[in-house]
């Protein structure tokens, strides 16, 4: 199996605070991966040990390794290239003070793409991927932080893609998007897959019982158990699991 992402006895505190405790995952390439669980499960820590986003977080400490692509992300280098190849969309939306048409060309440009159709190209298909384009056509030199919350939500998700990531993080990306739109949004999901790896973070159960191939539930900075996610919701192996999935935790 070639794996995209694996982690391996991974824990992580802040402080005297334990976020992940010895975390062993292993993500196929092109799938949906889903990760489901409580608040302060440590789901979104789970996502900044990948792109090495955690390093912003003075007491953030972490033992054991995280590859991509089999390499330890501990060991590469260009910590900025690594960030380019995992895309990741927050809960709430950071829309860069600039246009519309900038908030997605932005990456692109940095990387080294000048040409204007070509960035004209790829601010077209993000936008139309994130439901964003019928929105906006007309008015792509507005700044993006004048867009409502859920079309902010959706230009993240747009500039995301435009660094054309190997692996795209959505950590609860429909919270702020109405159930429309968000449908929408999760066939794209699924087409997309067969260009990178996703890993959904969702409090929805549902929405991960819909797209993820294998899903990983989370309780307490512990791995409770992951499978395929049919098997998640229909046959766990853990009571907890089964608690969860049916609405009974608590």
């Amino acid at each position: 199996m070639n794996y995209q992402i694996e982690f391996r006895d991974v824990s992580v505190s802040y402080g005297k605070d334990v976020a992940l405790r010895d975390i062993n995952i292993q993500i196929p390439k092109n799938e949906i991966f889903g990760i489901i669980g409580p608040a302060n499960a440590g789901k979104t820590t789970f996502l900044k040990a990948i792109n090495r986003t955690l390093e912003f977080i003075h007491s953030a400490k972490t033992t054991g390794e995280v590859l991509f692509d089999g390499k330890n992300v501990k060991q590469i280098r260009n910590v900025y290239g690594l960030r380019r190849k995992v895309g990741v969309v927050f809960p709430l939306p950071v829309g860069l003070p600039m246009s519309i048409y900038e908030n997605v060309a932005y990456a692109p440009r940095r990387s080294g793409i000048h040409d204007k159709q070509e960035l004209e190209d790829i601010v077209v298909r993000c936008l139309q991927q994130a439901m964003l384009w019928d929105e906006v056509k007309d008015r792509l030199d507005m700044l993006g932080t004048k867009l409502s919350g859920g079309q902010q939500q959706r230009l993240t998700i747009a500039r995301a893609l435009s660094h054309s990531p190997d692996v795209l993080c959505l950590d609860e990306f429909s919270i702020a998007i109405d159930p429309v739109t968000t449908m929408k949004i999760e066939d794209v999901l699924v087409e997309l897959k067969s260009e990178m790896t996703i890993i959904l973070v969702t409090n929805l159960v549902q929405q991960a019982r819909r797209l993820a191939d294998q899903t990983a539930f989370f309780n307490k900075s512990e791995l409770v158990e992951v499978g395929p996610t049919e098997k998640i919701f229909t046959s766990p192996d853990n009571q907890l699991t089964y608690d969860y999935v049916t609405g009974d935790f608590g």
